[in-house]
């Protein structure tokens, strides 16, 4: 679509559909919520499910614009470098509760601790997946995809079942000392008609669509230009571009003293992206995880490592703090950064 152009406008269009994508995200988000509260699909695991795939419908966008293309590494990139900067966002929620209290001290919660374990599940898979032949393809899907999907199903199903109580001394699994309120009262505060929620939702969807896809290809020709290969391009500029209605949301959640939910949206969010492998080999016709480059393998085991960490938190509550933040979102910070530069230097070998 943009061949032939130059790096200037190549960046201005990027930078245009990643604003695109800030304020379009934001209402799909605002709206995503009015509909969950309003129809109750929370409560609910194709609910759940719906709102997994809204709240990331700017994956979502990239990646059937690669898969299309043929462009899998974007796709690739994309996914798993999405999960490491989308816990990377933690950090940034992390700085914007101020002095206080950790945010894996406000957040603590038993429910938050199973959502991370089910995004290592399906990174797990993923690994496992890159292992097979690339000919592991039966009508158009592969199995470990698959599999990705079904556990992700499974996991979201348990979670919530999880969230209505759990076998301890605190049926809600949350630590004393943490947010007082339960998680998600945050989003009941709307005075958004259905009507409007659902008129709100399909023009940000749609908005968020057609940006995904200039955020692509115009990440693609970027790429080029700066020699960049399409998985460190998609792990880094494209999935912070995406990862920007995170940011101002898990903001908005914080300030509204709503912890364990703006943890809850990233973890839920990194479960989901994994799942998107299928929707890439349904479209592109070919078995994507075992095109998975070592820079891909790499970004799994980053978004893993990253992921550990904040479980850490979540289980010991550190309460002090370096800079704003507790010690569990620098260390995360400390590692990304890390990672990134292994990133190049494996990319580069």
């Amino acid at each position: 679509m943009f061949s032939g152009l130059g790096l200037v406008p190549l960046v201005l269009i990027f930078a245009v559909a990643a604003g695109a994508i800030w304020v379009a995200g934001v209402h799909l988000s605002r709206s995503t919520d009015v509909l969950d509260t309003r129809l109750g699909l929370g409560e609910a695991l194709g609910g759940a499910i719906l709102l997994a795939i809204a709240t990331n419908l700017p994956e979502v966008a990239i990646v059937v614009a690669a898969a299309l293309s043929h462009s899998l590494g974007i796709a690739i990139g994309n996914i798993l470098g999405g999960i490491a900067i989308q816990t990377v966002v933690l950090v940034v929620l992390d700085v914007s509760i101020g002095p206080e209290a950790a945010l894996t001290t406000r957040a603590a919660s038993l429910v938050l601790g199973l959502e991370g374990l089910l995004v290592i599940l399906v990174l797990a898979i993923s690994v496992m997946g890159a292992q097979l032949p690339g000919n592991a393809l039966y009508a158009r899907i592969e199995p470990a995809a698959l599999l990705i999907a079904a556990f992700w199903v499974v996991g979201v199903w348990l979670v919530n079942r999880a969230r209505r109580g759990l076998p301890w001394h605190d049926e809600t699994g949350t630590a004393p000392g943490g947010q007082e309120k339960p998680m998600g009262h945050s989003k009941s505060a709307t005075d958004m008609s259905l009507t409007r929620a659902t008129t709100v939702f399909g023009i940000a969807a749609a908005v968020t669509l057609a940006a995904g896809v200039a955020l692509e290809q115009s990440g693609e020709e970027i790429a080029s230009h700066l020699g960049m290969t399409g998985v460190v391009f998609g792990a880094t500029f494209l999935a912070a571009a995406t990862s920007l209605p995170e940011i101002s949301t898990g903001i908005a959640a914080v300030r509204l003293g709503d912890y364990q939910l703006a943890v809850s949206d990233i973890f839920g969010g990194n479960a989901f992206l994994p799942v998107l492998f299928l929707l890439a080999g349904l479209l592109s016709g070919s078995a994507v995880l075992p095109q998975a480059q070592a820079t891909d393998i790499y970004l799994t085991a980053l978004g893993i490592v990253l992921t550990v960490v904040y479980l850490w938190g979540l289980v010991t509550r550190p309460h002090r703090q370096v800079w704003r933040m507790g010690i569990d979102s620098l260390a995360v910070l400390l590692l990304y950064a890390a990672g990134i530069a292994g990133l190049i230097a494996v990319s580069n070998s």
